[in-house]
């Protein structure tokens, strides 16, 4: 039996693959209907909707790493407060 902790990030990670995976099923569903309309992009094909998930998954993998990195050395006045306490009192 897993953590909630950790359930919980999974939950999490799978949901933002899942939000990407739904807007290129969309983007892909599209295509048809376009081609249907009459309407005809050169570069929007099946390659840069694959393209194009890949590049959002790499932003938000980006951004949760950056926003991470940020949060555990660059936080507020309370936690820099809180570090300083743990540090006089050897804790760390």
């Amino acid at each position: 039996m897993k953590p909630q902790y950790q359930a919980r990030q999974e939950a999490e990670r799978e949901a933002k693959k899942d939000l990407v995976s739904q807007f290129t099923g969309i983007l892909s569903a599209l295509l048809p209907v376009l081609a249907i309309l009459g309407v005809n992009f050169d570069w929007f094909t099946h390659e840069f909707i694959d393209s194009l998930g890949i590049l959002i998954s790499a932003i938000v993998a980006f951004v949760i790493n950056a926003y991470t990195i940020y949060k555990n050395h660059y936080s507020g006045k309370q936690a820099k407060e809180q570090n300083k306490a743990l540090k006089e009192q050897g804790l760390k």
